[in-house]
């Protein structure tokens, strides 16, 4: 069973990274639906594919952050709409849904990156 309440931990991935966004449901939830265009309530950890490194944790940060979906990368707005509160779901971004091409001007461009997402409320 998935615990909710902790921090996600993920093993490092096998093989290359993917061409095209995969979305993975850990844990389906049962509550409201996150909708394209709507604003969510989530925790989420993200890690390099490659390195398997943190480069950022609203777990760390010890609290959860609210958004509108129009405003994130395409990753999130293709992977997150769908989900319903109370889950957990794994995405796996290629860089050209995430921050570009290497040499984009984001530290983050070129890589393909992985974020796990606990949606809080929708």
């Amino acid at each position: 069973m998935t615990d909710l309440s902790s921090k996600p931990e993920l093993d490092a991935p096998d093989g290359p990274a993917p061409d095209d966004l995969v979305i993975e449901d850990i844990v389906v939830g049962d509550g409201a639906e996150a909708v394209d265009g709507g604003t969510v309530t989530v925790h989420y950890l993200g890690v390099d594919y490659d390195s398997g490194d943190e480069f950022d944790s609203s777990w760390s940060r010890g609290q959860s952050i609210s958004f509108p979906l129009g405003n994130l990368i395409q990753g999130w707005k293709l992977g997150i709409p769908g989900m319903k509160v109370g889950g957990r779901r794994k995405l796996i971004v290629p860089p050209h849904l995430a921050y570009g091409a290497a040499g984009a001007g984001h530290r983050l461009s070129g890589h393909t990156l992985i974020f796990v997402i606990d949606l809080l409320k929708a």
